[in-house]
């Protein structure tokens, strides 16, 4: 799954990775390195300009509200549970359809982060002598430094409650579009004496991860006239060696905390009897 995450570039740094033709300074987010559900964060995605004579598609950054609140919808609420869309079934549940085939979207991320129950943990728990297993928490990022992009969906949805001049009549929410997680090992993991603690693939991670694009699909996923056939051809994981993944502080799990030793590598799990 992908419940956390951190997106600490700049807008116009952004803008040039992506090839953004188009953002309002008015959207730009700050920096976060503990990006939580619901909260605003920069989306990369296609569409016509509003009230452009011209009708092609323009590449644009935008700030859109991690929760995708289906366009029926009668509230908003229930847009918390509703950060990821699954892979395997995007292009037919009812609340992520529409939005897969016209509205997707790229989330500019640094990398994201899992939680992991080592197995001393696991054993604890079952025998009883511990009532809630203590996790290690993981940052997962591409082992070249480069911009990670989350494959996603959008919607629009109108709020009946505020009248259409209101500036917060319409929601922009979107969802994480997950898959299964790689279970060859990632970047790193194979120089590990057989000893050392620590997951060595993303599957030990956690068995879901959310769908990375690399830079070859980013022009086809964003297109809004690519044709389903294409689409689910987009819908499979980078190769794992592509990512790394390494130990970070536990400090990240309390989502008041922010800032980039979030995501600074730990020499060691917090815990030493992990795995």
């Amino acid at each position: 799954m992908c419940g956390r995450y951190a997106a600490s570039r700049r807008p116009e740094d952004l803008a040039g990775l992506f090839g953004v033709e188009k953002w309002e300074p008015e959207e730009t987010l700050a920096p976060d390195w503990n990006v939580a559900p619901t909260k605003s964060v920069h989306a990369v995605l296609e569409r016509p300009l509003k009230d452009a004579a011209d009708r092609r598609p323009v590449r644009q950054l935008r700030a859109l509200r991690w929760g995708l609140v289906p366009s029926w919808a009668k509230s908003p609420e229930g847009a918390a549970r509703m950060i990821n869309a699954r892979a395997e079934t995007v292009h037919e549940k009812p609340s992520f359809r529409a939005a897969f085939e016209s509205r997707r979207c790229l989330l500019p991320a640094d990398g994201y982060y899992e939680w992991v129950t080592g197995g001393h943990e696991r054993e604890l728990e079952e025998r009883g002598l511990r009532k809630r297993a203590r996790k290690q928490p993981y940052f997962v990022t591409p082992a070249d430094g480069s911009v990670m992009a989350l494959a996603g969906v959008y919607e629009f949805w109108r709020d009946p409650a505020l009248p259409p001049d209101h500036p917060q009549a319409w929601w922009v929410t979107c969802s994480v579009i997950t898959t299964e997680a790689e279970t060859a090992p990632f970047a790193g993991a194979g120089d590990r004496a057989g000893d050392e603690p620590g997951p060595r693939s993303l599957a030990e991670i956690h068995p879901r991860m959310p769908l990375v694009l690399t830079p070859d699909r980013w022009s086809a996923w964003l297109d809004p006239r690519t044709g389903p056939g294409e689409l689910r051809a987009l819908l499979t994981p980078p190769r794992a060696d592509l990512l790394r993944a390494h130990p970070v502080t536990t400090a990240v799990s309390d989502v008041r905390n922010n800032g980039p030793e979030l995501v600074a590598e730990l020499d060691a799990p917090e815990e030493a009897t992990l795995f």
